[in-house]
């Protein structure tokens, strides 16, 4: 075998990550707005302070 030769191919074409659908999207932020809604409402049951 002849190894100083060097084969040019071309590079193989790159998979693209699925993109959301913009039903899907919508229902991410839906979800992150609960959980965050959810988040503070537990913040403010068991961590925070009383009130004065």
């Amino acid at each position: 075998m002849n190894d100083n030769v060097i084969k040019f191919q071309r590079p193989k074409p790159q998979k693209e990550p699925p993109k959301l659908s913009p039903k899907g999207r919508k229902v991410l932020i839906w979800l992150a707005v609960i959980a965050a809604v959810v988040l503070v409402w537990a913040y403010y049951q068991f961590v925070s302070p009383p009130a004065v």
